[in-house]
């Protein structure tokens, strides 16, 4: 009895010793993210934080809507720009695992139009190349349709391509993502919006896609772009255009951009923090499989030593020191977020700001880089 009586005051004392322990941790973290955010002029934050696998914290700071003064919650979703492109390359990567193509295909055969370096005519320019940069393939042209590369329909196509050979150079370029977009539509037969909601994140049980029309538009953050002569935010009224002329007449495998793969999914930090940690768990979360382990890793390998890039998973050891993570950034309409990992040690955080002061070390963002460490230096280290 008295043994008993023991274990139950041992057990309540170490619950109130951690709870207390994890109160001061987020009290602590808390202040010097909003000190930080005051320094950097930053609208809102939200952040999310995976240790050992699991979500151990989330939070939001800040705005959501400056001009009717709306505090940002964890529910709010966000347009995480480039972040999205990684949904893509899982799809693809789903594809692949069912036998519909292969990364070495030529991407020509899959567009169902030429695709070529006009320079390197000879050259395949396969699958692999485009999810990874190195299709010498750029954004002069734009992004926003196939238009813009299509020898049929714009007599500027040439300037589309780099003057390296595909395959041996790299180049950041969105214009890869919005035609990997097309492929997912023309193999699976589904809309690629419908195809990422079916086939991710429905399983994994996340709020979000690429469509604005199927979200509750009340829970959009406005994103706000910095004016750095009059050290003022303007509200984006780009960021969720709905695109609803485009979607009534949309053509399959073509018109694919209208929902951007390359930058249009909108997620909240929380849901995604979860896909995150089913790509730091090699394709899994909480017991359901969404690409294969092999998939995963294929993702996570880097093509381009230059900058780290595999299959719209980039490997940095300049987010947090001494660390090599694995994730993605996105900036555009004032947004700019991160979703990075460490697969070994099991652990990955996600932060995400509607507007900032944009400044920048080492090529990202200094509210990104600060907010990601405040977050380790508590919760992890």
């Amino acid at each position: 009895m008295v043994q008993s009586a023991l274990k139950y005051l041992v057990a309540f004392f170490m619950i109130i010793s951690i709870s207390s322990g994890s109160y001061a941790q987020a009290e602590k973290a808390e202040s010097e993210i909003q000190s930080m955010m005051k320094r950097l002029d930053v609208v809102g934050l939200s952040v999310a934080v995976v240790k050992e696998g699991a979500i151990v914290y989330t939070h939001s700071f800040g705005l959501k809507d400056k001009e009717s003064n709306t505090p940002l919650t964890d529910p709010t979703i966000f347009r995480i720009a480039s972040i999205s492109k990684s949904f893509s390359a899982t799809s693809i990567m789903q594809l692949i695992e069912a036998g519909k193509l292969s990364l070495k295909d030529d991407f020509s055969k899959l567009a169902g139009f030429k695709v070529r370096n006009p320079k390197y005519p000879k050259r395949v320019i396969t699958l692999k190349m485009v999810l990874s940069h190195t299709s010498s393939i750029n954004d002069k042209e734009g992004y926003f349709n196939l238009d813009v590369i299509n020898p049929d329909k714009n007599p500027n196509w040439t300037n589309c391509y780099n003057d390296y050979e595909p395959g041996k150079g790299y180049q950041y370029c969105n214009l890869n993502y919005n035609m990997i977009g097309t492929i997912i539509e023309k193999l699976s037969g589904t809309r690629f919006d419908q195809y990422v909601k079916q086939h991710i994140l429905d399983p994994l049980a996340l709020y979000g896609g690429y469509c604005v029309d199927s979200l509750d538009s009340s829970l959009f953050a406005t994103l706000y772009e910095y004016n750095a002569a009059s050290k003022s935010f303007t509200p984006s009224l780009a960021a969720y255009t709905p695109r609803r002329e485009e979607i009534k007449n949309y053509v399959m495998g073509y018109s694919t951009p209208v929902f951007s793969p390359t930058g249009g999914m909108k997620i909240s930090a929380g849901d995604l923090a979860k896909y995150m940690t089913m790509h730091m768990n090699q394709g899994s979360y909480n017991g359901i499989k969404i690409i294969s382990k092999k998939s995963a890793k294929l993702m996570q390998t880097k093509v381009s030593d230059d900058e780290g890039y595999g299959l719209a998973i980039r490997t940095t050891d300049d987010l947090i020191p001494g660390k090599i993570m694995k994730g993605h950034t996105g900036s555009a309409y004032g947004l700019y977020s991160a979703m990075f990992f460490q697969p070994k040690e099991k652990f990955g955080i996600v932060v995400i700001t509607n507007g900032c002061n944009p400044t920048y070390t080492r090529d990202i963002n200094d509210v990104l880089r600060a907010a990601t460490n405040i977050l380790y230096n508590n919760f992890i280290n």
